[in-house]
């Protein structure tokens, strides 16, 4: 069967390479000098082993030490599904409660010690005479990461650091863009100009993990002397030429490739948790090429190279993030001082492409969208309800099929428009409610995950009681973990629950470190704590305090399936400092975790019954019509 692979344009100087599994799709990094997905120190690191539960070594490492570039098929996967990968091989994460049907990769940098990528005969670089002395080329530097990865599984400490190279070009005013991927985890960042032998230190001003572009400072003067920015162009239209800039696999100089403008539409961001507006172009993206432009043909920058599409059905499959994002995220920065992200209305929407559907919600016009559910931290939680139709968005009408018109002759999917606010905008919805047309206002904002794709701040939350290692569940984890280990019910509410408040975390028992003092339970791995001492768990935090505040004689904590795991107070306290010694272990609890603790969720237990026990089906995600909004 063939399968699709999609490569992130960044290499990585270490070795390794990681696979990610979601239920319905698959998404894999890899950077220019070596795959960041294989990065992970932690297969040949005999002290975390000790520290970790036994078992054997998990199916889905084994097959990425086969074939780096194959996927491993799960059950009830798609037969036809698709993945893509980033130029630069850093990895990539849906949407929650949205399994997607493409995933994607990033090839950064490559390591030194282990070439992983292979190139394809197919694509091959040209520097055409015309560009070769163009003064906009000049504008395009290499960028190189020294990175140092939080272990997730063992959240007190960090992974072995690795290298990785990409790509990045001014933009003026001493600034720098790239892809968000290409210096994630960065401990140092340096670039160095075309032509000259000297790397510069870079400093990240902002990250935009949904939209995967980083915004980078060079202080030195020296750097900027005779520098020319690059002038950011409007939106392509398709078969425009495109000419893509970088430093990619398979030299030190810079490259230049050529294609056209494929196809425009809503992509899957492979790096990000958001379907943003993305640009297909034929010409050929290689790992390194991550964060470099695309330039029209009047030498204007149409867009950021950062994923590529790899299948044995398809070839020539690129894609840049275009202008239009890329300015949303640089007037998000500028007016908040920080990155805060692109919003989302928080719906899950139904296709009215029946008529017997339409008729019997008594929708007259042959357009709208089903509202089926609401997230309940969102503000359209106070607006909309399940039933709603929603036919028309700041007066675009919107289609039976969730489109709505895009430029000339084209349509585009009805999430490009919620895209183009920013948080805390106002959108104003056309709604049909019980067969009565009724308008109503929608504050916008980024949506809450209940499980994180990203770790900010550098390092996870964790908490020890008595050798018990608690910690919030995030895609960083399960990757790490391996889908096996984490468990199929864990793994569902991971993939498809909704946070019912700001806040809400799933709080799960990672490991036990062995102790007398918790005989019995050193089997115990991955799994939800529920509840302490009879009170539901919200987060992290709420466990830490609850702990910290406990003056009963036995701390009683409830897991899934009514398991439970009961510890003598004085005994565990007692033995707490000894096991943090013996595991070599500095402290107790996360860094964050030691700020005074204030409870502003209110009783929980009136918010939801199910308390994120009552997960979207794959119906509901995407599948059969069925999308996010």
């Amino acid at each position: 069967m063939a399968m699709a692979v999609a490569n992130c344009c960044f290499s990585v100087l270490s070795s390794t390479v990681k696979f990610r599994y979601s239920v319905s799709c698959r998404r894999r990094v890899a950077t220019s000098h070596a795959p960041l997905n294989a990065l992970s120190p932690k297969a040949t690191n005999n002290r975390k082993r000790a520290l970790k539960r036994s078992s054997s070594t998990s199916p889905l490492k084994s097959n990425a030490e086969k074939d780096s570039a194959s996927q491993k098929k799960l059950p009830g996967r798609p037969k036809d599904e698709k993945s893509s990968l980033y130029a630069d091989g850093i990895s990539g994460r849906g949407d929650t409660g949205r399994p997607q049907l493409t995933g994607f990769k990033s090839f950064g940098t490559q390591r030194k010690d282990k070439k992983e990528f292979q190139l394809d005969p197919r694509e091959q670089q040209v520097e055409p005479g015309h560009l070769q002395d163009a003064i906009f080329l000049n504008a395009v530097v290499k960028v190189y990461c020294t990175h140092t990865a939080p272990d997730y599984s063992l959240p007190w400490q960090k992974q072995k650091q690795y290298t990785s190279t990409g790509s990045a070009f001014m933009i003026g005013d001493g600034k720098l863009l790239t892809n968000a991927h290409c210096v994630e985890h960065d401990t140092q960042v340096k670039v160095k100009r075309r032509g000259d032998d000297t790397k510069y230190v870079a400093k990240v001003l902002a990250r935009g993990v949904d939209c995967d572009i980083a915004l980078l400072s060079v202080e030195s003067e020296e750097f900027w002397k005779g520098a020319e920015s690059l002038r950011l162009g409007h939106l392509p239209h398709l078969q425009d030429a495109v000419t893509v800039v970088g430093y990619p696999l398979g030299g030190d100089t810079i490259s230049v490739t050529k294609g056209v403008v494929s196809r425009i539409e809503v992509t899957s961001y492979a790096h990000g948790s958001s379907d943003l507006l993305g640009i297909q172009i034929d010409a050929a993206i290689n790992p390194g090429n991550s964060g470099g432009p695309a330039f029209n043909e009047q030498g204007e920058c149409i867009g950021v190279a950062f994923q590529v599409y790899r299948s044995e059905e398809a070839e020539n499959i690129g894609y840049v993030i275009p202008t239009t994002v890329v300015s949303h995220f640089l007037n998000d920065y500028e007016r908040n001082g920080k990155y805060t992200g692109f919003p989302c209305l928080g719906v899950l929407l139904q296709k009215l492409e029946n008529p017997a559907l339409r008729a019997c919600l008594q929708v007259q016009s042959n357009g709208g969208v089903l509202v089926r559910r609401v997230e309940p931290t969102l503000d359209a939680n106070n607006v909309l309800k399940e039933g709603d139709v929603i036919v028309s968005f700041d007066d675009i009408h919107v289609g039976s099929e969730g489109t709505v018109p895009f430029r000339s002759n084209e349509r585009i999917a009805f999430r490009y428009l919620i895209s183009q606010k920013f948080a805390g905008d106002v959108a104003e919805l056309g709604i049909i409610r019980a067969g009565k047309f009724m308008k109503v206002q929608v504050v916008l904002n980024p949506r809450v995950h209940l499980v994180s794709y990203h770790i900010d701040g550098g390092q996870p939350s964790y908490l020890i009681i008595a050798g018990l290692v608690f910690t919030p569940l995030s895609e960083p984890l399960i990757e790490e973990e391996s889908e096996d280990s984490i468990g199929l019910k864990l793994l569902a509410k991971a993939r498809y629950s909704l946070a019912r408040f700001k806040g809400e975390q799933i709080v799960i028992l990672s490991q036990v470190l062995a102790n007398e003092v918790n005989i019995g339970y050193e089997d115990m791995s991955n799994q939800q704590v529920l509840k302490f001492n009879g009170t539901r768990i919200k987060n992290i935090r709420h466990l830490a305090h609850l702990v910290a505040c406990c003056k009963d004689k036995y701390l009683v904590f409830e897991f899934e399936d009514n398991y439970l795991a009961v510890l003598d107070r004085k005994a565990a306290m007692a033995a707490s400092s000894r096991i943090l010694k013996d595991y070599g272990i500095p402290s107790e609890r996360s860094d964050d975790l030691l700020e005074p603790y204030v409870d502003s969720l209110g009783d929980i237990q009136t918010v939801e019954q199910d308390f994120g026990d009552s997960p979207v089906s794959n119906l509901e995600i995407g599948f059969d019509g069925l999308l996010w909004a």
